[in-house]
């Protein structure tokens, strides 16, 4: 079983795919707060939080961290991209909010598989004068996640990006956090995708898209699968099913290299997982990464 270490890389590169949507006005705080899972009102500025905004029907459709940087800015750093249209579809529920949505196209993320200089926990420090450092790790598994101007992280080699994007994807499925290809989004609730290790929703604040399906499953205690993570012995992508004695017992939601976070029963037996035909060993997950 390997060890899934990430390997040594140069300090801060891109990370590509991730991408950033800004929320400003006077009314930023509270419709993030009335479209998103997680209780924005109550985030301290300069803190951040897992937060997923969701179908009417409580399905997934983006994972993110919410950056509350101001009392009238709201900043997701949505890492599986498509912020164009998030940002389009959002714009439909704007209305006479004055709130604008901005994505930046200006700045970039970066990171590094090292403890963070300033920021920790939740709270956000402050890089130079235009950047963000966040804490995305643990003391089992440290990362540093930062956002300043593109001309901060200038691009390094196309296969060391690709090399370091595989890595940091791999971290996020250690830690539990799912990273949705297009075909697995509107597929899964936040309970399935174990949002609730992350604290990515709330269950008590007012209503927001979703809102009902999420809170019946939490207080009727309905759900019925939980995320787990597998180690593939082939490669494998998200969709793909996952067997036991012969028969279908999940699905594959989220994918990076030989590692696969995988929706199943809360209640499996002891016999051998396979993806395929090839064998799927579970693996424990990372604690650390709830906000």
């Amino acid at each position: 079983m390997p060890d899934n270490l990430p390997p040594a890389f140069v300090a801060y590169p891109r990370l590509p795919g991730h991408q950033l949507l800004s929320l400003q006005g006077v009314d930023a705080v509270a419709f993030a707060h009335a479209q998103f899972s997680s209780d924005v009102t109550a985030l301290p500025l300069l803190h951040w939080q897992w937060s997923a905004w969701l179908s009417a029907k409580g399905r997934t459709l983006a994972v993110f961290q919410l950056l509350r940087l101001a009392d009238d800015h709201v900043l997701l750093v949505l890492a599986d991209g498509d912020a164009d249209a998030i940002a389009s579809q959002l714009q439909r529920f704007v209305f006479r909010r004055k709130v604008k949505l901005q994505v930046h196209a200006d700045l970039a993320v970066a990171g590094a598989f090292t403890a963070p200089e300033a920021a920790a926990g939740a709270a956000i420090a402050l890089v130079g004068s235009q950047g963000w450092e966040l804490d995305l790790g643990s003391n089992a598994l440290p990362r540093t996640l930062r956002i300043g101007p593109v001309e901060a992280f200038p691009a390094s080699d196309e296969a060391e990006d690709a090399a370091f994007a595989l890595a940091w994807r791999q971290a996020d499925l250690r830690f539990g956090l799912p990273r949705l290809a297009e075909s697995q989004r509107e597929v899964w609730t936040p309970q399935q995708l174990g949002l609730d290790r992350l604290n990515g929703y709330s269950v008590k604040k007012g209503c927001y898209p979703g809102q009902e399906i999420v809170a019946r499953t939490h207080f009727l205690g309905k759900a019925k699968r939980a995320v787990q993570l597998l180690h593939t012995a082939a490669p494998a992508q998200a969709g793909d099913g996952v067997q036991q004695d012969g028969g279908a017992l999940g699905t594959l939601a989220s994918v990076a290299g030989d590692l696969a976070l995988a929706v199943l029963p809360l209640e499996t037996g002891d016999s051998e997982l396979q993806v395929g035909n090839a064998v799927a060993q579970r693996m424990p997950l990372l604690d650390g990464l709830a906000r």
